[in-house]
């Protein structure tokens, strides 16, 4: 059990991590799908990385976007699932105040990122269809560099800086009914006097995902617009092919972050964890998925890789 302090208040050196361990029946398929994932997930992301930059056609702002999207990706899973495994079979198995800390602001700021690089992508893409012909001098190569770097920084101060400035306090509660130190479950622990899970909750109900993800619909509902205005419909399949793509890892992604941060919060732990499982694991392996099976200029690229081509 966790080595607790008394005095007035207990304080917390360790954490319980429950996962499944009260459901030994379900483990080996937990472990199982979730190495799966991983795996899935770090192949498929890599992937992207080295074809776009071996492709020099692919050189564009669009999939200098898609790389910094596969690579954040790798890190976001990269960031809780191999301790997961690593516990998987452990019965109730502990971890320190700080590894926990440092696992969730992992977690909350790649999981951010990741939120703002979507809007970015977006806005790219309406930049691209809506003014064509000067999509090379506004998303220039100085832009886009600092678009991406912006981004990093922006979500490391909106995620890190509040839980760093104000450290949580937990009563004595170390139980957390979860397979590693996800936020809604820790903060679930938080004593009611301290004002950092109300920040987050702040940060997360309001900035992160009803913000941009109200920037997101109005740049698609725009770029649709702009779609319809094509005379050729080719060029609006290819259009409509592109923002397919991104339309559906927006709409993965955001649904089920909605879902778990924006729902009333109940004692439904068993849905909340594998909701989890599906956001934190499921959406990531789809993402290379979708961009490649949907997205022509990839598929050629791969093949082109595949035969071992000169790159173009």
């Amino acid at each position: 059990m966790g080595s607790l302090k008394r005095d007035n208040v207990s304080e917390v050196t360790e954490f319980i991590l429950v996962g499944f361990s009260q459901q030994p029946q379900i483990q080996a398929a937990f472990f199982l799908g979730l190495l799966f994932f991983y795996l899935v997930t770090m192949f498929g992301n890599s992937l992207i990385v080295v074809v776009v930059r071996w492709d020099s056609r692919l050189h564009t702002p669009m999939y200098f976007f898609l790389i910094n999207l596969s690579f954040l990706d790798i890190c976001y899973s990269t960031s809780w699932e191999p301790y997961a495994l690593a516990q998987c079979f452990r019965d109730f198995p502990t971890i320190s105040y700080t590894s926990c800390y440092a696992q969730m602001t992992k977690s909350l700021f790649l999981g951010m990122t990741e939120c703002i690089f979507l809007a970015i992508m977006a806005y790219d893409r309406f930049v691209a269809i809506s003014n064509p012909l000067r999509y090379t001098i506004i998303m220039n190569n100085r832009v886009c560099i600092q678009l991406a770097l912006g981004t990093w920084a922006s979500a490391f101060l909106v995620a890190v800086t509040p839980i760093t400035a104000i450290p949580a306090r937990y009563c004595g509660h170390n139980t957390i009914n979860h397979f590693f130190c996800e936020i809604q479950a820790l903060l679930k622990l938080v004593c009611s006097d301290t004002p950092v899970s109300l920040i987050l909750d702040l940060i997360i109900s309001v900035f992160t995902l009803p913000l941009l993800f109200t920037f997101i619909l109005i740049s698609y509902t725009r770029i649709v617009v702009a779609v319809l205005k094509i005379h050729s419909a080719e060029a609006r399949l290819k259009a409509f092919s592109t923002c397919g793509s991104q339309l559906t890892v927006v709409t993965i992604f955001y649904g089920t972050a909605i879902y778990m941060y924006l729902k009333p919060q109940s004692k439904e732990y068993q849905e909340d964890k594998v909701m989890s499982i599906f956001h934190g694991a499921v959406t990531l392996m789809l993402n290379p998925l979708i961009y490649t099976l949907r997205n022509k200029d990839v598929k050629v690229a791969l093949r082109k890789l595949a035969k071992g081509k000169e790159k173009s």
